[in-house]
């Protein structure tokens, strides 16, 4: 494998890092390269159009992230219930580890750059419908109706993201746990006899 190839990955992965910690704005070129340890004209090269088309990148990679996390756990889980309990056990440990000062890189970029950049706004469509398809397919899979299903999503999604929020003002989980408990409740108790898995 060349080099070329491991710097740009080394470039994204940084840049996601940055973002989540300390947002779009405040993250600057120099520093990407010196996370990543790239030299300045690797990032050039692969990014001619600069910070926010590394951006585009960070965001994409991140939404491929928490997509194929929760495949993982809805495979491992027999309910949209226990996934979105499972993910949320991720996310507090995660954030704990940080100390919490990491947050959801696909979120912290939109705020700052949606709708002015139309290539990021359409990379962040993409991450959180990727998210949304997900838990969508796990709540049809438990019998829910594909409005109803839809519908929940969002309110997960939304959910989670500004327990997210209230994690890193608070410097503590309790928001995670407190939503995960929430979002727990309300999927299992209005979950209605789960359809079988088409073989």
């Amino acid at each position: 494998m060349s080099a070329t190839p491991r710097h740009r990955d080394a470039i994204v992965r940084a840049a996601a890092k940055l973002f989540r910690r300390n947002g779009f704005s405040a993250t600057g070129i120099n520093e990407i390269v010196k996370v990543s340890g790239a030299p300045k004209g690797s990032l050039y090269h692969y990014f001619p159009n600069g910070k926010q088309e590394i951006a585009v990148a960070a965001v994409q990679l991140a939404g491929s992230a928490l997509v194929a996390t929760l495949e993982k756990l809805a495979r491992e889980h027999e309910s949209a219930s226990e996934l979105i309990r499972a993910y949320c056990q991720l996310l507090s440990g995660w954030m704990s580890k940080s100390g919490f000062r990491d947050g959801c890189p696909i979120t912290t970029t939109m705020l700052e750059s949606a709708p002015q950049s139309i290539a990021l706004a359409a990379a962040g469509r993409e991450a959180f419908a990727g998210w949304l398809a997900v838990i969508t397919g796990a709540l049809i899979r438990d019998g829910f109706g594909t409005s109803e299903a839809i519908g929940l999503s969002t309110l997960t999604i939304s959910a989670i993201e500004g327990a997210l929020i209230l994690a890193r003002v608070e410097g503590c989980a309790r928001p995670i746990d407190d939503v995960a408990n929430s979002l727990a409740r309300i999927l299992k108790t209005e979950t209605p006899v789960r359809k079988p898995a088409a073989k």
